[in-house]
């Protein structure tokens, strides 16, 4: 790759190159980011062309906690609507569309879908699901221990929270290879292993989150519904489509988005924060040592396996005025896009934060966000995350690493495609 490319992206001499998907294929670009929270906390970036994807206008980007948190916070300044929440803008053409996606949507919109979803994801739900997750973390591990090792991602993570996800919807045993491959469609498409490209009639390619790239996914929730609809069961969809809050329900464009969101947000999510979490006990053996003696030190250590591996890098937001944010002009329209990445490792609020301390108090992290878009899905995530590694702290002996990472290409999630272990 060349030089250029990785330190010359931002319109200032010497501020590094945040935005391009093939640096993060390489590895969280630490160093960077801590220049940019030091001397540049706010700073401009530019879109340029990568592959086949054109340049875009360019960015503001936020790298330090505090400035994070405000924009995550603020929807009156920064919206999701706007210019929805990926860095890529969408067609124009597709927003309407796109707009009906929680993820992208400001209050009081986003807070009246909020109300009518919420009931669909009850701690009795979640929580029915035990038993069932944990008897699938134990045969995915028990199947791959004879084996003296693995390569993680694709021998147990993959395949966990899609399964999982898959079960919270309802979704029949036979379409789950689906989800997978929507998934994969939508979040690789920066990742030449995944791109899955479609080209408009003009030979450009078409953003992987447009009606027109998912129109078979979005014509398999249509027909999911119906039949939730016609034949309930205890299921999330199920909740979805029944859901009424003061004679209001969900419009089936909203109902099609949520679909859109659980399968890619809820799988790939946990998908990246697993290996993840694996990823940071094998780089620190003292500390993998010492949760398998002290299990009780679990819920912190996966609080801290999410600030120190958070499964989403970035998010875009849109000013909606001109203010002034850490110092810098910028204007009504201008795209501002937070590194949940770099706010994690922020001096200015976590101490030692290049430490991973399995205790870690108070940890404060942004890993399931901030404000009005707090995920709705951090329970189930957080239950997820917890039986897979009591299974994984028990059915396996201490890890270690087999090999070099293999990471997803993507400016977006912190994805990790391969993981060789042995034991």
């Amino acid at each position: 790759m060349a030089d250029d490319v990785l330190t010359a992206a931002s319109g200032i001499a010497g501020v590094p190159n945040v935005f391009d998907p093939r640096i993060f294929a390489r590895g969280v670009p630490h160093d960077e980011l801590r220049r940019l929270r030091d001397e540049h906390p706010v700073c401009w970036q530019h879109e340029h062309e990568v592959g086949i994807w054109p340049p875009g206008p360019g960015y503001w980007a936020v790298t330090r906690y505090d400035d994070v948190r405000h924009v995550l916070r603020s929807p009156e300044d920064f919206s999701s609507s706007l210019g929805a929440t990926q860095i890529r803008d969408p067609d124009p053409a597709d927003l309407p569309f796109i707009r009906r996606m929680i993820l992208n949507m400001d209050p009081p919109e986003q807070a009246r879908i909020r109300r009518l979803v919420t009931g669909a994801f009850t701690r009795r739900r979640l929580e029915r699901f035990t038993d069932t997750i944990t008897e699938r973390a134990r045969g995915l591990l028990d199947a791959v221990a004879p084996a003296e090792g693995c390569d993680l991602p694709a021998d147990v993570t993959d395949d966990f929270p899609l399964m999982n996800l898959a079960d919270l919807l309802g979704v029949p045993a036979a379409d789950r290879a689906l989800l997978l491959e929507w998934t994969n469609r939508v979040i690789g498409y920066q990742d030449p292993e995944h791109a899955a490209v479609v080209r408009d009639a003009q030979g450009r390619p078409v953003n992987p989150r447009s009606p027109a790239a998912l129109a078979d996914m979005f014509g398999y929730a249509e027909q999911f519904a119906a039949d939730k609809r016609a034949h309930p069961a205890d299921d999330v969809m199920s909740a979805l489509v029944q859901a009424e809050v003061d004679g209001e329900r969900l419009t089936d464009a909203e109902l099609k988005m949520f679909f859109f969101l659980l399968v890619i947000a809820g799988n790939d999510t946990v998908r990246s924060a697993l290996p993840g979490g694996v990823l940071a006990l094998v780089e620190h053996p003292a500390a993998y040592a010492r949760l398998r003696a002290e299990p009780d030190l679990l819920p912190s250590a996966i609080e801290e396996m999410l600030r120190w591996h958070p499964p989403v890098l970035t998010f875009r937001r849109t000013a909606t005025r001109d203010l002034t944010l850490a110092g810098q002009a910028i204007r009504a329209g201008d795209k501002v896009v937070v590194y949940h990445v770099s706010a994690h490792r922020d001096e200015r609020r976590f101490p030692d934060p290049d430490t991973f301390d399995l205790a870690r108090e108070p940890n404060e992290h942004l890993a399931f966000g901030q404000g009005p878009h707090l995920c709705l899905g951090a329970q189930f995530a957080r239950l997820q995350m917890r039986v897979f590694f009591t299974e994984f702290l028990t059915r396996l002996p201490q890890v270690e690493p087999a090999g070099p990472p293999r990471r997803l290409t993507s400016n977006f999630i912190n994805g990790i495609k391969s993981l060789p272990l042995r034991w």
